[in-house]
């Protein structure tokens, strides 16, 4: 029973355990109210007796007493019940955030290409939000009410069956009205969080392109959009509200005729003389207070219903195959070998139909030699890099490096023999050192500054308030690109890798920061396997080998003297790079 519990709501070990004992304690508390109704039916007998034949009254140190231990019983088990009902799933929630987050870093890019970012925030904190709902207030309030009330429906039965059974038919029926409209409203909760997502996703787009919006003028036009998808969202919640309200509140109307077909079969009952009016005041109690727990149980049921789809969401993405290998990476060299590579996107990956990239791709970039890849926009070198780092699989033959398949290592110790420098330089909310160190987590002051220092970065430090310790903004806002790509450079000279792949790392630089970053790139690319994307062809006039990427084939490769000679694709593109330079306004 509780293993298909575990899967159906995303649970670890400990949040089963806690589901058990959160069921146990407010169980427990809710028998402890009861025996309170009790306890409160005892001094009315006594009072009745009294009226009726001028017995003694009760006497009032047994009543206080039973009060007193009634009271410290209920607070010990409210407090158990608390513990167990909300703290302990906040943690549980936590985790699970954690869990997700470890997964989603584990997860091949193909899986990022598939899904929405906007979906994948959403996972991680609405869905979790709403499992942490469910968890707190739903779980262990409907199973603990349940139970409580299966134990007084049975020891009642002994009293009155009938009585037992007019108190209690209507919960059965109740919850089966709710739970016969659960196929019907999962579609309209997930319409609703598909709204939800589309909210996120504009939201996102209007912040992402704030300065393109002004530029153009377009504020009036993003804002009418933004409050379409707004308002559309806003129709939706309501109509699910409403839908969910009527439900809910046509159980509520069921679960309280319980009361009037207690009152009406105890009256038949008092008149009949099969019961005397005590026992029908007893079982009034008893439903006066058995419906409670309930409340909030049948309020939330559908809640509960709604985190079943937030589990299965998460548990897929924990089910999200991830990019495995062995942990063992020994290779002889670092020449990195393309033997006959070909990729393609899958169906509906990174928006692409299952359309092939690469088709026959073979090159080797030897240790020592900086390699160039050009080729027009589409041609495949971004996606050949990827494969070097293995970020994606070769859908047929090999990447090598120094005679190891690197399809057979795990990326996260592969990636510790590259340094990285891209084009779009991210950067955290952290001092420049910090930034720094992200290269090399264990380094000492010492080596960052070195790295710093080699990569350039000391000429616009020195001019900062608390120099390498100042905070730089979110995604180095303070900075310019300059800067932040000479950050950029010093976390990889920090790493000292063996391999480098420098993803257009001066493409957007003006020409005094280009020279700048080049002299720091020198430093970096000394004795190195370097793999270099370039656009611009002067970029890479001196690099040891050129590598032509056209239509997802290696269309021809060589020194840069021998391209020129040979009067290929690569002196076509150099001969239209110069072209463009003469160009004037």
């Amino acid at each position: 029973m509780f293993a298909s519990f575990q899967k159906k709501y995303f649970l670890s070990d400990k949040g089963v355990a806690g589901v058990k004992r959160g069921i146990f304690w407010t169980a427990l508390t809710n028998l402890i109210t009861m025996a309170g109704m009790g306890l409160l039916f005892l001094v009315m007998a006594g009072f009745v007796e009294h009226l009726a034949t001028g017995a003694d009254l009760p006497d009032a140190l047994p009543i206080v007493g039973g009060l007193l231990v009634f009271f410290v019983l209920l607070f010990a088990s409210n407090w158990q019940q608390y513990y167990y009902t909300y703290c302990i799933f906040y943690e549980e929630c936590g985790k699970q955030r954690m869990e997700i987050a470890e997964r989603l870093r584990k997860l091949p890019l193909s899986f990022f290409g598939r899904r929405d970012l906007a979906d994948l925030t959403e996972t991680i904190m609405g869905d979790v939000q709403a499992m942490e709902h469910a968890y707190s207030h739903v779980l262990g309030e409907l199973w603990g009410a349940i139970i409580a009330s299966a134990i007084v429906f049975i020891s009642s039965l002994f009293f009155c069956w009938q009585l037992a059974i007019a108190a209690f038919w209507s919960v059965p029926v109740a919850f089966a009205v709710l739970y016969l409209t659960r196929g019907p409203m999962i579609p309209v909760f997930d319409h609703v969080r598909a709204e939800k997502v589309k909210v996120t996703e504009a939201i996102q787009e209007t912040l992402d392109c704030v300065r393109e919006i002004r530029a153009t003028n377009q504020e009036a036009h993003y804002l009418e959009g933004l409050n379409a998808v707004i308002d559309a969202e806003e129709r939706e919640t309501t109509k699910g509200e409403l839908a969910n309200g009527l439900l809910v509140n046509s159980a509520f109307a069921i679960l309280r005729l319980g009361i009037a077909t207690t009152l009406v079969t105890g009256a038949a009952m008092v008149a009949s003389g099969q019961v005397d009016f005590l026992m029908m005041f007893a079982f009034l109690l008893m439903v006066s207070r058995i419906y409670a727990p309930f409340d909030q149980a049948l309020m939330l049921m559908s809640e509960l219903f709604a985190a079943e789809s937030s589990a299965k969401r998460m548990r897929s993405i924990m089910e999200e195959p991830v990019a495995r290998g062995s942990e063992q990476f020994e290779p002889v060299g670092h020449d990195v070998v393309f033997n006959h590579v070909a990729f393609g996107y899958g169906a509906g990956e990174d928006g692409r139909a299952g359309e092939k990239v690469l088709t026959d791709v073979s090159f080797t970039a030897k240790e020592g030699e900086v390699t160039a890849l050009v080729g027009p926009s589409g041609s495949g070198k971004s996606t050949v890099s990827r494969l070097a780092v293995r970020f994606w699989d070769a859908t047929a033959g090999t990447v090598t490096v120094g005679g190891v398949d690197v399809a057979s290592v795990d990326p996260e110790v592969l990636l510790r023999d590259y340094a990285i420098v891209f084009q779009d330089v991210l950067l955290f909310d952290d001092t420049v050192m910090g930034n720094i160190r992200l290269g090399r987590r264990g380094a000492t002051d010492e080596q960052v500054l070195a790295a710093a220092r080699a990569a350039n970065c000391d000429e616009f430090v020195s001019r900062m308030p608390q120099g390498y310790n100042t905070m730089i903004g979110e995604n180095g806002s303070k900075l310019s690109g300059g800067e932040r790509q000479r950050i950029s450079i010093a976390r990889a000279l920090l790493k000292d890798a063996p391999i480098v792949l420098l993803d257009e790392a001066t493409a957007s630089l003006d020409v005094e920061n280009e020279t700048v970053v080049q002299q720091a790139l020198s430093r970096l690319l000394a004795g190195k396997t370097v793999i270099v994307i370039a656009h611009r062809m002067r970029t890479v006039e001196n690099a040891d080998k050129i590598v032509v990427l056209m239509d997802g084939v290696v269309a021809e490769q060589g020194t840069p003297a021998q391209l020129k000679a040979a009067g290929g694709e690569f002196a076509r593109m150099v001969a239209l790079q110069k072209e463009a330079a003469t160009w004037q306004l």
